[in-house]
């Protein structure tokens, strides 16, 4: 069993394996569950992505109305072909909003690796099916790669924002949707590290400061900036481009960072954009006094 980046990578090597092969196997020596049975399970998770994504995209607004049709309009704003962005990026970020956006809204989604930062993983993934095409047993494996990331995070730093900050949520999320577009883009094991660790220094320090304690404003635009990142870090990645900090150590900071960031930047709706003017006031439109 491997609990760091180092040994996973490590052991893709030397027994010639893809990362989501060593997560499968993992997966099905802690569960006890047959490969059939864990790709069953995980295509319960990816089908709840799509479903999510696709309600999303067709219009939904949360109960206070802070968030939603977002997804539409950048939806409606793609189908221009105005996008500076281009197609793919902004395609994953619709979808990465659409999915939030339903999370909002109390729909059903699938926290990937939590519910705040549930937009990047689905998002990246099905905003590169068009441009990739992939097969159903590649998009499971997708999220097999991606989980084997978030289990290294969340074994030593933290996937949480009350404990470390939006870093530790969407910043995950982005970093391994990263290392899984890389995979899935044909690169290496090691291209999938580097994707990760340079994915997740983008968004080091980021706060968690939902306004009004809710997991909404900025929550939602910060997981289209998540699946951005991701997929630019894993182009540079497969590009040649690596991490001068290795990606454990790159974890290990973000869990530093995140038990010095202060109580006010952590979901505690004070600090950040919460404790702004508009912040505060949109609070007590809500809960009133």
């Amino acid at each position: 069993m491997f609990k760091s980046v180092k040994e996973l990578i490590a052991i893709c090597e030397s027994e010639n394996k893809m990362i989501h092969e060593v997560m499968l196997e993992q997966e099905m020596e802690v569960t006890g569950l047959s490969e059939e049975e864990v790709y069953a399970n995980m295509d319960k998770n990816l089908q709840t992505m799509e479903n999510a994504l696709d309600e999303g995209l067709e219009g939904v607004t949360s109960t206070t109305g802070l968030t939603g049709g977002d997804a539409v309009l950048i939806k409606n704003y793609l189908a221009t072909g105005k996008s500076l962005a281009g197609n793919t990026l902004l395609d994953a970020v619709s979808k990465a909003v659409a999915t939030n956006e339903v999370n909002a809204a109390m729909g059903k989604i699938c926290a990937t690796p939590t519910a705040g930062s549930a937009g990047v993983v689905p998002g990246v993934l099905f905003g590169l099916k068009p441009r990739l095409n992939p097969s159903r047993r590649d998009m499971l494996n997708f999220l097999l790669t991606s989980g084997a990331f978030g289990f290294v995070v969340a074994n030593n730093a933290s996937i949480s924002g009350a404990a470390g900050g939006c870093q530790a949520e969407v910043g995950s999320a982005a970093a391994m949707a990263a290392g899984a577009t890389v995979e899935l883009a044909g690169g290496t094991a090691q291209q999938s590290a580097e994707a990760f660790a340079i994915c997740l220094k983008n968004m080091l320090g980021l706060v968690c400061d939902p306004v009004a304690g809710l997991v909404e404003v900025p929550c939602v635009k910060r997981n289209a900036a998540g699946a951005s990142n991701a997929i630019v870090s894993a182009d540079m990645a497969l590009a040649g481009v690596t991490s001068r900090i290795p990606t454990d150590e790159v974890i290990e900071a973000m869990y530093k960072i995140g038990q010095t960031m202060p109580s006010a930047l952590r979901e505690t709706g004070r600090g950040g954009l919460a404790g702004t003017p508009t912040g505060q006031r949109l609070k007590q439109e809500i809960f009133g006094d």
